[in-house]
C-alpha cells in the first residue's frame, strides 16, 4: 500500500465521469494514444495513431512549391533591402520564400460501448494511476457493481478494456470514426474499422474554404480491429458487437495504417492494415488477461520508476480540487512532474515518431496548429526532460527523425538559399516538411529549426557518453553547420551576422512606428549557430576527426559576437535595441544561450545574466502554458527558487479556456493535468518537468549541481533518478535537519559536486553507488 506522500504524487483521482475530451485521461504505448472518459451507462475512448497524419510525400512536394523568387539572388535582395533600412519591402520580399503548410496529426476513431443498465449511478471513483499507466472506473448502478480497467500497452501493442460486474450485463460495442470509414464484422467475435485519411488538412489559421480534401491524390489507409471474450454470448454484425450475460469481458484492440516512413508513399491498403491490426489482436488474446496486464506494468514501470518525485502533501482531494486549491499542495508539482514522465513514455517509444504538439492525443480533424511539430520551440521543449529525468530511449524517436528531416532540408537550403548543407523552418510533420509555410514572416522566416534540433543531438551524447552514436550523427552537425557557414554574412564592424533574420513570432516597432519581425542578427540566430558550432569543434576532438569544415567553424565562430545588453538592463532580443512591438511577448527566444543552451551561467557570464533575469522580469509572470514552463528552467538556471517556484505555482492552476490565445488568459492545466496553451499544447507538460528537474540538478556548467534552486515551499522530499551529463545518476532526499545525495556513475569518473558555494571533488566507481551528505 502506497503512502500518501506517494499517492498524491502518482495518482490523479475523479468523482465524475469525463464530460469532455479534456477530462478524458491519456493512455498510451508510443504509437497508441487514448482517452478514457470512464463513463457509465454510455463510455468512449477515443483512439490515435501517431502514424494517422493527412497527406503523403506528393502532398509535400505539390505544397512546397514557393510562392515568389528564390535562390541566392532572391536572398541578396531581401538583405539589400534590410541594409537600406527599409524593412516593408524586406518583408515583402521574404514572403516570397514562402509556400504551402505542413500536414495534420489525425483523430483515427472512436471505441464506443453501451452498458444496458438503467438506474442512478452511485459510488463513482475514476482514476489514472500513474505507477501502473493502468486508468480504472467503478460504480453502482441498479444494484450492480461495476469497475473498468483500461491500458495501452507496448509489448502487446494493443489496447486492453477489462469490464467486471457483479451481476451479468448485456454490453454493445462500436467503432467510429471522423475520417472517411466503414465497419465490418471480423469473425464471430470482432469489428473492423477501415478508414481513408484526407490527401490534405489545412491548419485552422488559415482560413481555407476548403481544409480537409480528398482528392485523387489520396491519402493513407488506416483499421483500427478489435475482439472480444467474455463469461457472456456475443453476437456479431458488420456495425455492432452485442455482448450479453457478461461478468466479465475483454476487448483487445490495435490499429494499422499505411505508413512507412517520411519519404516513402503509403500503399499498404485498408484491408491489409485491418489484417496487420487483426494478426496483433490475436497474438494478445493468446495471453491470460492476468499476464496481459503484468507485462504491461512491467514493461512501463522500468522507465517510470527510474525517476519519481515525492513532495508533503496531506490532502485527500480529487484532482480538480487539488489543481483550484494548489496553493496548500506542495506535492501537485510532484504529480506534475511525474505526469510529464507518465506522458513522455506513453507517447514516445523507440522505433516510432516524435511527439507532436499534442503528444499522440488528438481529436480534432483540422487541429490547432495542424497539431504538426513546431520546431521554433515547441517539439524541443517536449523532448527536455528526456535525458535528465532517466528516459534517454524516449529521446530516440526525435534524434532519429532530426536525420530523416536533415535529409529533406538538403533539398530545401539548395533551392530556396542557394546554401550548402540542410535546413528546417518552423513547421514540421510526418513527411519531413521543411519549408517556410505561407504566412508572417515573424513565423515563417526562420531557417534555424536544424540548428537548435542538433543541439539534442549533442545532448544525448552528453548524457549517455555514446560516441559510436555520435559519430552516426557527425553527417547530420556537420550539415547544419555548412548551412550555417552560408548563412552567415560579414557585417560592417567585421562581426558576422544572419540576414534575413527574425526572432521566433516577436516583432519590433519598425521606425514607421508600426510592427516589424525582418531584420539583422536576431539574438537567437546567433546563440544557436555559435552553440552548434562550439559542438562541431567538440564532436570533432571526441571522435578524432580531421576535417577542414572544423578549421572554418572554429574560425568563423570567433567572429560571432555575444549578445548585447539593451538600454534598460534586458538582453536584447535584436543586433539592435529594437521595442518590442509585444512586450510580454510568450517567447524568449532571445535567453535560448541561458536555457536550453549553456552560454549564460550567473558564474561565467554575470552581465549577461543580470541582463536575462531583467528580460524575465520584463516579460512577467503572465503567459501561455509553454512559455511558463519555459521560464521555470530559465529563473532555475538563474538560481533564483522564488521566482522559480511562483512560475511553477502559475502553471498549476485550472485553465479557463480551451479556445486560442496567445498571451495567456486561461493558461494552465485542464481537469486532466494536459497544459493549456490555450488551447492544449502537451510541450507545457514536459517544459514543467524539465523546469522541475532544473530546479533540482543541474550540470550543464561542468560541475554537478544539488539542489540549485530549491525553493522554501518544498521543506521536504525525495526524488530518484535525476541524470547529469557524464552518465551519472542521482537521487535526493531532504528534510530542514538534512539532505543527502545517492550517485551512481554510468562508468568510472570524477565528479565536482557543488551545493551552494561548497565543492567537493568525488570519484565514482561504475555501477557503485555513493552516498553524500549535503549541508542544510
Amino acid at each position: 500500500m502506497r503512502d500518501r506522500m506517494t499517492a498524491a504524487a502518482t495518482e490523479l483521482a475523479y468523482d465524475a465521469p469525463a464530460g469532455n475530451w479534456l477530462e478524458a485521461l491519456p493512455l498510451g504505448n508510443g504509437r497508441i494514444g487514448a482517452m478514457s472518459f470512464g463513463g457509465p451507462g454510455q463510455d468512449r475512448i477515443a483512439l490515435n495513431d501517431e502514424t494517422c497524419w493527412s497527406g503523403s510525400p506528393e502532398t509535400t512536394r505539390r505544397l512546397a512549391t514557393p510562392l515568389g523568387e528564390v535562390g541566392a539572388a532572391a536572398v541578396d535582395r531581401v538583405r539589400a533591402a534590410i541594409a537600406e533600412g527599409d524593412v516593408r519591402t524586406a518583408e515583402e520580399l521574404a514572403h516570397g520564400f514562402h509556400s504551402g503548410h505542413s500536414q495534420a496529426y489525425l483523430p483515427l476513431g472512436d471505441l464506443l460501448l453501451d452498458f444496458e443498465v438503467d438506474g442512478e449511478v452511485t459510488q463513482y471513483r475514476r482514476r489514472l494511476d500513474l505507477d501502473t499507466a493502468v486508468a480504472r472506473s467503478e460504480y453502482e448502478v441498479a444494484g450492480i457493481a461495476v469497475w473498468q480497467e483500461v491500458y495501452v500497452s507496448a509489448p502487446a501493442q494493443a489496447l486492453i478494456l477489462r469490464l467486471g460486474a457483479s451481476k451479468p450485463l448485456d454490453v454493445t460495442v462500436r467503432l467510429a470514426s471522423q475520417l472517411r470509414a466503414t465497419t465490418e464484422a471480423v469473425g464471430d467475435d470482432g469489428l473492423a474499422l477501415l478508414a481513408t485519411c484526407p490527401s490534405s488538412v489545412a491548419p485552422p489559421h488559415g482560413q481555407s474554404d476548403d481544409p480537409v480534401q480528398y482528392t485523387e491524390e489520396r491519402g493513407m489507409n488506416a483499421a483500427v480491429v478489435l475482439r472480444a471474450r467474455t463469461d457472456g454470448s456475443i453476437t456479431s454484425t458488420d456495425d455492432v458487437l452485442t455482448i450479453n450475460n457478461s461478468t466479465d469481458l475483454l476487448i483487445a484492440l490495435s490499429t494499422a495504417t499505411g505508413y512507412d516512413g517520411p519519404h516513402t508513399t503509403p500503399t499498404r491498403t485498408g484491408e491489409e492494415c485491418r489484417d496487420a491490426a487483426d494478426a496483433v489482436v490475436l497474438s494478445a488474446l493468446n495471453k491470460t488477461p492476468e499476464d496481459l496486464q503484468q507485462e504491461h506494468i512491467t514493461d512501463y514501470q522500468e522507465l517510470f520508476r527510474r525517476s519519481v518525485l515525492t513532495l508533503p502533501s496531506s490532502v485527500d482531494l480529487t484532482t480538480e480540487r487539488r489543481l483550484a486549491e494548489a496553493a496548500d499542495d506542495p506535492g501537485l508539482a510532484a504529480l506534475i512532474y511525474n505526469f510529464g514522465r507518465y506522458l513522455m513514455i506513453s507517447s514516445s517509444r523507440p522505433g516510432g515518431l516524435p511527439t507532436n504538439l499534442q503528444g499522440i492525443w488528438n481529436e480534432h480533424l483540422q487541429p490547432p496548429w495542424s497539431s504538426n511539430y513546431t520546431v521554433n520551440i515547441n517539439t524541443e521543449m517536449n523532448y527536455w526532460p528526456a535525458e535528465t529525468t532517466s528516459l534517454s530511449e524516449c529521446h530516440e524517436p526525435l534524434l532519429r527523425y532530426v536525420g530523416e528531416l536533415a535529409r529533406a532540408g538538403r533539398r530545401t537550403a539548395e533551392e530556396l538559399y542557394g546554401a550548402k548543407g540542410w535546413a528546417a523552418h518552423h513547421n514540421a510533420d510526418a513527411w519531413c516538411w521543411t519549408a517556410p509555410v505561407d504566412g508572417n514572416p515573424k513565423w515563417s522566416n526562420w531557417p534555424m529549426a536544424g540548428v537548435w534540433l542538433c543541439r539534442h543531438l549533442w545532448d544525448h551524447f552528453a548524457f549517455t557518453g555514446d560516441r559510436e552514436y555520435l559519430r552516426e550523427v557527425w553527417p547530420v552537425l556537420r550539415g547544419a553547420a555548412e548551412f550555417c557557414l552560408d548563412w552567415l554574412i560579414e557585417l560592417p564592424d567585421g562581426t558576422l551576422g544572419t540576414a534575413p533574420s527574425t526572432s521566433p513570432e516577436n516583432e519590433y516597432v519598425a521606425a514607421d512606428g508600426k510592427p516589424a519581425s525582418v531584420t539583422t542578427s536576431a539574438t537567437m540566430d546567433l546563440s544557436l549557430i555559435a552553440d552548434l558550432f562550439d559542438r562541431c569543434a567538440q564532436t570533432a576532438a571526441e571522435l578524432d576527426l580531421v576535417d577542414p569544415l572544423v578549421d572554418e567553424l572554429l574560425a568563423a565562430r570567433k567572429r560571432i559576437p555575444d549578445p548585447k545588453v539593451g538600454s534598460r538592463g534586458q538582453l536584447q532580443e535584436w543586433l539592435e535595441d529594437l521595442p518590442e512591438a509585444e512586450p510580454q511577448h510568450r517567447h524568449t527566444s532571445h535567453l535560448i544561450g541561458l536555457h536550453p543552451g549553456d552560454q549564460i551561467t550567473p558564474d561565467g557570464t554575470p552581465e549577461l545574466a543580470a541582463a536575462a533575469a531583467r528580460t524575465l522580469e520584463l516579460r512577467g509572470n503572465k503567459s501561455t502554458g509553454w512559455s511558463l514552463a519555459w521560464r521555470i528552467s530559465l529563473w532555475a538556471r538563474l538560481r533564483d527558487g522564488a521566482a522559480a517556484h511562483r512560475l511553477v505555482r502559475e502553471l498549476l492552476t485550472p485553465a479557463g479556456d480551451s479556445g486560442t490565445d496567445y498571451v495567456g488568459d486561461g493558461s494552465g492545466l485542464y481537469p486532466n493535468l494536459f497544459c493549456a496553451h490555450p488551447p492544449f499544447q502537451i510541450d507545457g507538460n514536459f517544459g514543467a518537468t524539465a523546469g522541475i528537474a532544473e530546479m533540482l540538478l543541474q550540470s550543464h556548467t561542468g560541475e554537478l549541481e544539488i539542489f540549485p534552486t530549491l525553493p522554501a515551499e518544498w521543506p521536504e522530499g525525495t526524488v530518484t533518478g535525476l541524470r547529469a551529463r557524464g552518465g551519472v545518476g542521482v537521487d535526493l532526499e531532504w528534510s530542514p535537519a538534512a539532505a543527502n545525495a545517492v550517485l551512481t556513475a554510468d562508468r568510472d569518473t570524477t565528479v565536482v559536486v557543488r551545493h551552494g558555494d561548497h565543492r567537493q571533488e568525488v570519484s565514482l566507481a561504475a555501477g557503485v553507488p555513493q552516498r553524500l551528505t549535503i549541508a542544510r
